[in-house]
């Protein structure tokens, strides 16, 4: 008798094959995720669920998989979609994909930083519409790098792997992150700092701290009018780490110079949102794991956990193990 598993939405055929072999899978083929009621009735009976960030796995989607659900594995680094409380009251396994989508992040910050401050969307639309009709020394101007300051918002491994790029463009790091106990990175020249001075000495500023209750709205108002009005903030971590209205006022009024976001909240990001009538916003499509390599690793790791799981065994990149 093989394992009955859920998989959310398609994933690269490697990982599928893989589980194949020992399992009965039920994976949702639309573009669209399944909505809560299809959800609800897709997990019942199974013993293993392969999610995604955006789904969301709570208490009542748990109960209504039944008591032999044995492992939840989420297509992701990030948990915050998961009731981690009730998991383990019923003894399911969780786990996610660590460290696979570090360096594959930390270039789409980058790429998103250097789009933003050298105005490449905003130019390549100028071009597109017929505007350039000839070179001018005040056209599209942004601000050279070198010599300048990133402060990064939460130094874990993407954060790092940030600072180590910045190096590379010989600037300077600060950052803020009270779970780092090294003061300093004086390979990357990276100091830590209090997050006043992280966000007053920024000329850029790239955030990949995790959600929780004490970064929520970490980037608001107030925290903006800390910031020169001359700085680039970028967010690869989460949408809801930062005050969207306030970045949108801070925009607009010329507060701070610009934005590249690859998460909003909510995503997706409506279309009648303001930030979307900035120039100065470049946003895109939650994509900063999106590579064919670091997808498809990502895919092994999540079957993997669900393999170990359903086996009873410890999995090998676990967030909860009953």
């Amino acid at each position: 008798m093989k394992y009955q598993v859920f998989i959310s939405r398609r994933i690269p055929s490697a990982a599928v094959d893989l589980l194949r072999e020992n399992c009965d899978l039920d994976m949702w083929q639309e573009e669209l995720p399944p909505s809560r009621d299809i959800f609800l009735e897709k997990v019942r009976g199974k013993q293993g669920l392969l999610t995604m960030l955006s789904d969301r796995i709570d208490r009542g989607l748990l109960t209504a998989a039944g008591r032999q659900l044995k492992v939840v594995a989420n297509y992701a680094v990030g948990y915050d979609n998961i009731d981690l409380a009730a998991a383990r009251e019923m003894g399911v396994a969780v786990g996610n994909t660590p460290g696979v989508l570090t360096e594959t992040t930390a270039d789409l910050a980058w790429a998103l930083l250097m789009a933003v401050n050298r105005r490449i969307v905003e130019g390549d639309r100028y071009v597109r519409e017929d505007c350039w009709k000839t070179w001018g020394p005040e056209l599209l101007r942004g601000y050279e790098m070198a010599g300048k300051t990133i402060g990064i918002i939460g130094f874990g491994r993407i954060g790092k792997a940030v600072a180590r790029r910045a190096a590379g463009f010989g600037m300077r790091t600060v950052f803020y992150s009270p779970s780092e106990t090294s003061e300093e990175f004086p390979e990357w020249n990276a100091l830590k700092v209090d997050l006043d001075t992280c966000l007053a000495t920024a000329d850029f500023l790239s955030l990949h701290c995790p959600l929780n209750e004490q970064t929520r709205s970490m980037v608001n108002a107030e925290a903006l009018a800390r910031m020169k009005p001359t700085a680039i903030l970028v967010n690869t971590a989460r949408g809801a780490v930062v005050d969207s209205r306030a970045l949108y006022q801070a925009l607009k009024s010329g507060a701070l110079a610009g934005a590249g976001l690859d998460v909003t909240d909510p995503e997706p990001i409506p279309l009648d949102d303001p930030l979307l009538e900035l120039p100065n916003v470049i946003i895109t499509p939650h994509i900063g794991s999106a590579t064919y390599e670091t997808r498809a690793k990502m895919a092994e790791m999540a079957a993997l956990n669900i393999l170990h799981g359903l086996r009873g065994e410890s999995l090998p990149y676990p967030v909860l193990q009953p």
